[in-house]
């Protein structure tokens, strides 16, 4: 898993080297007397009086790779938001027990028999100790794959929000990916053809946007552990700004097909100034895939 984890920030710095603008300031950021961000400071608000989520956007729960830890040059120096090797981690001392065999994978979700083998299955493989399956058990992210939410949320690259009156649009670095929440009060398809990010259609409670999603592929993965999402799921997002540095999104599985019961994980975002979204095109030269056979 931690392999994998250097592979994923490998893909996700590609691109730094040649930017533009990576240190052009963002406008109308409220700053400190010493120059530093106002984390702290009001919401901005949208026209209409609504919280305004426009903004970049990077997972607020990462913490250092203990495999780089003292060794200069590790391309991993870069902080891993720990959600992105499993969506329920919520703290450092939750990753350390995982890694020193404290905690199992299958103590922090209510998998179904057949998520629980499947995800040992996944997980095997990415260690080098399982066999692949015909590509079954790779990470369709470092497959160059499109990132689906709410697993987008907790991977490395940023997003930028970008909100108009009738939808939220979302731009992800990697793969020039996008993903579009309607606001407009329609419905959620009846039959929708599953796809990467489902179909989303978002209501406002006071400050909070409730986002329903439904729709989903049938072979989507949650994290690098290999939790599964289906298309039986419906996922529900609460996102509310309570500052200017913070994004709150509270995120509901409801996956029968993959789980025993609805579980709740947070995912929350911090605010990203004076930078630009930069191309993470992994498919460009890729070598990798081709020598991942497993065993």
């Amino acid at each position: 898993m931690r392999a994998l984890c250097v592979a994923l920030f490998t893909i996700s710095m590609t691109a730094a080297a040649a930017a533009q603008w990576i240190k052009y300031p963002t406008a109308g950021v409220p700053r400190l007397p010493n120059g530093t961000v106002n984390l702290n400071a009001p919401a901005p608000k949208a026209p209409g009086g609504r919280p305004d989520f426009s903004g970049l956007w990077t997972g607020a729960n990462a913490i250092a790779d203990p495999a780089c830890v003292g060794k200069p040059g590790c391309i991993g120096q870069e902080p891993i938001p720990i959600q992105a090797i499993h969506i329920a981690l919520t703290a450092p001392d939750q990753y350390q027990r995982l890694r020193s065999g404290g905690m199992s994978l299958f103590d922090l979700l209510p998998y179904q028999a057949a998520s629980a083998d499947l995800v040992k299955r996944r997980s095997a493989f990415q260690q080098g100790v399982g066999p692949s399956e015909n590509g079954a058990n790779l990470d369709p992210h470092a497959r160059c794959l499109p990132p689906n939410y709410p697993r987008a949320w907790a991977l490395p690259q940023y997003r930028r929000i970008v909100q108009a009156p009738d939808r939220i649009v979302l731009l992800h670095e990697f793969m020039a990916s996008y993903r579009e929440i309607v606001t407009d009060g329609r419905p959620l398809p009846a039959d929708p053809t599953p796809s990467w990010n489902g179909y989303s259609s978002g209501r406002w409670q006071g400050d909070t946007l409730v986002v329903e999603t439904v729709g989903f592929r049938d072979d989507l993965w949650l994290d690098l552990a290999g939790s599964p999402l289906t298309s039986a799921a419906r996922v529900t997002e609460r996102i509310r700004r309570p500052n200017y540095g913070r994004l709150e999104i509270e995120a509901t599985v409801n996956d029968p097909k993959a789980y025993t019961k609805p579980w709740t994980v947070r995912l929350d975002q911090a605010i990203v100034v004076d930078t630009e979204l930069l191309d993470s095109i992994c498919l460009e030269n890729e070598q990798s895939t081709r020598r991942m056979v497993g065993q």
